[in-house]
C-alpha cells in the first residue's frame, strides 16, 4: 500500500474589512521580512478587495500567496459591487474564501448560493477554502455534526472526488469562537476534524481524503496556535484578528512549521 505523504501545512491570514492600502502595504512587508522566504507552509493573505492588487504586487516573486475573502459565481454581468473569479485571477489570486460564517450570518449566503461558488471558483482555477461550522445554540443542541455534515454535503454535491482532493481547502470554523476570544479547544477542533475526515472517507475514499487539509479557524492566536495545530487532523489554521498583527500571525506559522518537523 502506497504511503500518503504529509498534508502541507496552510496558514491563511482573512484580514476582513480591515486595512487601507498604506496598512496593508505596510503589514505585507512586514510578514515577507519575518518569514524570511519560508517555504515549508502555504501562507495566503486574503485582504480587502481594494487592497488585493497593492499586496499581490508586494508578494509577487515570493512564496507566499493572495488570497480573496469571497467572490460571486458569474464570470462577469449586473451585479453591482461583486467580484468576479476572473477578476480575482487575473490579479493573481490563487485562493479564495466561501462560506465564511460571516458571509452565512450577513449576506446571504445560503448553501445553494456557497455550491454556485465552489463550482464557479474551481472552473476558473482557484483554489477555495470552504467554511463550515456551527453556531453556539446548534452546539449547546448537540447538532454540531448535523450542521457541518448538511453544509458539506451541500457544498461538495457533484463535484469529482478527484477535483475535492487536489483544489479544495476545508475550514471549520466554529461560529461561537469567531471574534469573540473563546476558541475551542484542540480536543474539541480534533473530534471534528477528525469526523470531517471520517466523511470525506466515504464521500471520496481514504487516501484521497488523507490528502485534504483541514484549517482551524475561530480566535486563532499565537497562544493557543501550538495546541490546535498540534492536533493531527488540523493542518493549518485560518485566522482573523491576529493575522493583523505581522509578528503574532508569523508566530502561528512558525507553530505551523514545527508540526511540520515534529
Amino acid at each position: 500500500m502506497t504511503a500518503v505523504p504529509p498534508r502541507r501545512p496552510i496558514i491563511a491570514g482573512n484580514w476582513k474589512m480591515n486595512g487601507t492600502l498604506p496598512e496593508a502595504r505596510k503589514l505585507t512587508q512586514e510578514i515577507l521580512q519575518g518569514l524570511r522566504g519560508q517555504t515549508d507552509v502555504d501562507v495566503i493573505l486574503c485582504p480587502p478587495f481594494t487592497a488585493l492588487s497593492t499586496v499581490g504586487e508586494i508578494l509577487k516573486g515570493s512564496p507566499l500567496f493572495l488570497g480573496a475573502q469571497d467572490m460571486h459565481w458569474e464570470s462577469s454581468g449586473a451585479f453591482t459591487g461583486e467580484i468576479s473569479p476572473v477578476m480575482l485571477k487575473e490579479i493573481g489570486c490563487r485562493f479564495c474564501i466561501i462560506g465564511h460564517s460571516e458571509r452565512r450570518a450577513h449576506f446571504g449566503d445560503t448553501d445553494p448560493v456557497i455550491h454556485r461558488k465552489l463550482l464557479a471558483a474551481l472552473e476558473q482555477g482557484l483554489n477555495p477554502i470552504l467554511c463550515v461550522g456551527e453556531t453556539l445554540q446548534q452546539r449547546e443542541n448537540g447538532k454540531t455534526w448535523e450542521i457541518i455534515e448538511g453544509q458539506l454535503k451541500a457544498a461538495l454535491e457533484g463535484i469529482e472526488s478527484d477535483r475535492i482532493a487536489r483544489l479544495v481547502t476545508l475550514a471549520y470554523e466554529p461560529v461561537w469562537a469567531i471574534g469573540t476570544g473563546q476558541n475551542a479547544t484542540g480536543t474539541q477542533a480534533q473530534e471534528v476534524h477528525g469526523s470531517i475526515r471520517a466523511w470525506l472517507t466515504g464521500r471520496i475514499g481514504k487516501s484521497q481524503a488523507q490528502a485534504i487539509r483541514i484549517q482551524y479557524g475561530g480566535s486563532v492566536k499565537s497562544e493557543n496556535a501550538g495546541e490546535l495545530l498540534g492536533r493531527p487532523d488540523v493542518d493549518g489554521a485560518l485566522v482573523g484578528g491576529a493575522s493583523l498583527n505581522a509578528k503574532g500571525f508569523i508566530s502561528i506559522v512558525e507553530s505551523a512549521l514545527q508540526k511540520k518537523e515534529n
